[in-house]
Parts: C-alpha cells; sequence; structure tokens
C-alpha cells in the first residue's frame, strides 16, 4: 500500500474517486434490491461495498499528504481538494447505507407495504443521483451535476410526505413500526444531502465558481439564456472584424 500511495498522481486519486462513485451506486443498487424483496442476501452486500469504500478512503487520504507539497498551481489544487471531498463524502454515504440495513433488518416483518413502497422509492432517487454524479463526474459535465440537485429537491419532497404520514400519523400507525420508518427516510435524506454535495464540488472542480452563482446562471428562463449567448456571439464576431 505504501508503494502505491507514494506512486500515485493526482490523476489516480480522481479515478478513485470515480471508482468511489461506482461502488457506492451498487451499494445503493444493493440496497433498494434488498427492500423491494426484503430479502437479506442484497442488503449483506451492502457491507462488502461500504468495506471498499473504507479502503478507498484510508488510500487517498495517505496519497494527498504525500501530493499537497507537489501542488503547482490552483487546477492542481481543486483537483486534489475534489478527489480528498468525494471519497469523504462517499464513506458517509456507506455508512448511511449501513444504517438503514440495520434497521431495515430489524423492521422489515412488520412495515407496510406503502413504507415499503415509500422507502423504495426514495432509495431510487438515491439510486440515480449517484448514477448522475459518477457520469457528471466522468465526463466534468456540469449541467448533470446540477441536475443532481434537483432529484435531491424531489427526495426531501418524499422525505417530507413520510413524516406527516409517520408523525402526524392520521392513520393510527403502530409507534415502534413508525419509529423504525422515520429514521430510514431521514438517514436516506441525508445521504441524498451528501450526494448533494458531490454535485456541487463537481461543479467547483470544472467551473472555480460556486454552485449558487451557476444556478443562477442554468435557472434563466430560456429566452434569457439564448438572448445571452447570441450577445456573446455577436461581440467574438465584432472582436473578430476589429482584429482583421
Amino acid at each position: 500500500m505504501t508503494d502505491l500511495v507514494q506512486s500515485s498522481t493526482i490523476a489516480d486519486l480522481l479515478a478513485i474517486a470515480l471508482h468511489g462513485c461506482q461502488l457506492a451506486g451498487a451499494a445503493a443498487e444493493a440496497l433498494l434490491h434488498g427492500i423491494e424483496t426484503r430479502t437479506d442476501p442484497p442488503l449483506q452486500a451492502v457491507f462488502r461495498y461500504e468495506d471498499e469504500l473504507d479502503a478507498l478512503n484510508r488510500q487517498v487520504n495517505d496519497a494527498v499528504i504525500q501530493l499537497i507539497p507537489t501542488t503547482q498551481d490552483e487546477v492542481h489544487a481543486r483537483q486534489l481538494i475534489a478527489a480528498l471531498k468525494f471519497i469523504i463524502e462517499l464513506e458517509r454515504i456507506g455508512d448511511l447505507f449501513l444504517n438503514v440495513v440495520n434497521r431495515f433488518r430489524a423492521a422489515a416483518p412488520r412495515l407496510e407495504t406503502n413504507d415499503i413502497q415509500e422507502l423504495a422509492e426514495m432509495t431510487k432517487i438515491v439510486v440515480s443521483m449517484l448514477r448522475n454524479v459518477a457520469e457528471a463526474f466522468a465526463g466534468r459535465d456540469v449541467v448533470r451535476a446540477i441536475a443532481v440537485l434537483r432529484e435531491d429537491a424531489e427526495l426531501d419532497r418524499l422525505r417530507n410526505l413520510m413524516l406527516v404520514r409517520h408523525v402526524e400519523n392520521p392513520e393510527d400507525l403502530p409507534v415502534g413500526e413508525s419509529y423504525h420508518v422515520v429514521f430510514m427516510a431521514q438517514i436516506l435524506e441525508r445521504s441524498g444531502d451528501h450526494v448533494k454535495h458531490l454535485a456541487e464540488e463537481i461543479c467547483h472542480l470544472v467551473t472555480g465558481r460556486s454552485v449558487r452563482h451557476l444556478l443562477r446562471q442554468y435557472e434563466k428562463p430560456r429566452e434569457l439564456v439564448e438572448r445571452d449567448r447570441n450577445r456573446r456571439s455577436k461581440q467574438r464576431v465584432g472582436s473578430r472584424g476589429q482584429a482583421s
């Protein structure tokens, strides 16, 4: 491991971070399968994926210490920070998935069908968010990263609906099961927050700008976006004309 760490480059760390995204996505898919089928083998697979994420976390942390003195410019610094932030967030996501697994195992035999379906729906969104983050990271795709932020808003909405159903309890649901369901919904929402942080880090890695600035740009009405694009195009044409 020491030789591997000493020979690591920033490109290696970015590749490890991408692999971590894929592992977290696989863990989310296994969690989803376990929830939908109420079977244990997929849930057990989540533990294996989390162990791999832990190992990647240690590898990246050790390598970053070696690479910090060699960082020469802002671009390399952003890449190094992104790799470190990615692996930290992914390791936390893995831990949260384990919490869901443990609570689901305890409560699954007594959960209502509606609860299973709603937890599965939340997990599907987390799966999609992780898939989009991996693709956005691989392609340095800001538009896809911003789409992840919108998915997180839907995850929040579903969590809120589950809280209303179980905390206000208009259906007089069993308190013990409601306790587990509420906590699982909260944990899934928190895992979505961590995926959102990854999307925000992609935006900063690619542009050097904050997500808030980019959202103002990408959430403009289509007519304004086209108007700004046409204005920039005319300015470039005018500049070339003056140069000639």
